[in-house]
């Protein structure tokens, strides 16, 4: 089973994928606005990520579909995916409640190599939460893995590692 997101309403449509070859192209109608758009599958090609730093998995809800982003040494600002806004960790999502740049997850290294976690609310409307406490303005929190953050009403999980 496939997401895909409608180009002119841009809600989700699901489909089933298991009997489409690489390389074909469908036909897709979306049962909301009623606009008929095509798609081709790409080969599937072994795309190794890069977790040396973690991740974040985004939880699914009726908002968005799971999905891992993997962080970088430095900042990695989270935010909903929005056109015309460009930032390093976008989040496919339809959750107005999240800013387009929502938060900092701050990725360093301490004097004896060891990789440390922060958050830090980005001015949004609605905070940022960790742990179900909302960050104060300019504070910027130690995380570890397993801890929950929360974007309006996505939840996000920090892993240390590669995703389960």
């Amino acid at each position: 089973m496939r997401k895909i997101r409608c180009p002119k309403c841009e809600q989700f449509i699901r489909f089933e994928d298991s009997r489409i070859e690489p390389g074909a192209s469908i036909i897709i109608q979306c049962d909301n606005c009623g606009k008929k758009f095509s798609i081709r599958f790409k080969p599937k090609e072994e795309k190794k990520e890069d977790y040396t730093y973690g991740c974040i998995v985004v939880v699914e809800n009726v908002f968005c579909h799971k999905q891992v982003i993997p962080l970088q040494l430095g900042e990695n600002m989270f935010g909903r995916r929005c056109p015309g806004t460009v930032i390093s960790s976008p989040i496919d999502t339809n959750d107005t409640s999240m800013d387009r740049m929502h938060c900092i997850v701050h990725v360093e290294m301490d004097k004896e190599g060891n990789i440390i976690h922060k958050v830090e609310d980005y001015d949004s409307l609605v905070g940022t939460f960790v742990m179900n406490e909302i960050l104060q303005k300019k504070e910027k929190r130690v995380i570890t893995d397993g801890e929950i953050i929360t974007l309006g009403a996505t939840t996000l999980i920090l892993k240390t590692g590669a995703p389960d």
